[in-house]
This record gives structure tokens, C-alpha cells and sequence, in this order.
């Protein structure tokens, strides 16, 4: 009898450890692993010289239409697997937006998985209070 409650207890604390190392496995997976920031986080981090670059990753003709000053155009659509030549540094700080904040996500999710280790993702230009200038 001794042996049968040893044997249901190891079974117990086995099949709670799976458990548990299932749900850390999947909690890490979906956690975004780039930063989500407000527009006036942005802004803040925009006006200190830290070598932070802004990232608008719209097409051609919305960039020209209007972006925030100092930003580089790297689309959404041209992010890959592999490093854009844009950004050569895998720790710079990186700010990324979009017209709205859909493609801006799918962008720094990308940059994200290749490696960049300080995307910050602040939505859209449409919500954006700053300066605009145009092409």
C-alpha cells in the first residue's frame, strides 16, 4: 500500500511540473517582445540624444504625404527575417510607428524575432500631436 501512495504522489508532482513548465513556455511565447509606449512616452524619448532612430514603416506616398521629423522610411512589407541595411545596429534604440498602429506592431514584432533588443512601438501618425513635415 506504501508503495502504490509513493507512486501516485510522484505521479502527482510529475504531472504538475509538466504543467507548469507548459504554462512558462507559453506565457514567454506570447508575450510581445518588443515595448508598447504612449505617444508622449515617445516624445519623450525622442527629445534625449541617445541614438535612438525613428522607423516609419508606411509606404512611400504616406511618408511623403507626411512623417515625423528625422524619420527613416523602412516599410513593413520590406521587413524579413534578416536585418534591414536601415539598421545596422541590433541595440539601438528603435521608435516605430505607422498611420494607425496595426502595421507598426507587425513591424516591431519582426524586428523583434530577428533581434533588435530596444523596439519601441508607438502606434499611429494619425494620432500623433507632433510636428509633421512633408516630402
Amino acid at each position: 500500500m506504501k508503495q502504490g501512495v509513493k507512486n501516485g504522489a510522484l505521479i502527482l508532482v510529475l504531472i504538475f511540473a509538466a504543467l507548469l513548465l507548459t504554462a512558462c513556455n507559453k506565457s514567454s511565447v506570447d508575450m510581445p517582445s518588443y515595448k508598447q509606449i504612449s505617444q508622449s512616452e515617445a516624445k519623450e524619448m525622442m527629445a534625449k540624444d541617445d541614438g535612438h532612430i525613428v522607423v516609419d514603416v508606411r509606404r512611400e506616398d504616406e511618408y511623403n504625404a507626411g512623417h515625423i521629423p528625422g524619420a527613416i522610411r523602412v516599410t513593413n512589407e520590406d521587413i524579413g527575417d534578416t536585418m534591414p541595411e536601415e539598421l545596422p545596429d541590433l541595440n539601438q534604440i528603435i521608435l516605430v510607428y505607422c498611420r494607425s498602429g496595426r502595421r507598426s506592431k507587425e513591424a516591431s514584432e519582426k524586428l523583434a524575432k530577428i533581434g533588435y533588443t530596444n523596439v519601441y512601438e508607438f502606434g499611429g501618425i494619425i494620432d500623433w500631436d507632433g510636428e509633421v513635415v512633408k516630402e
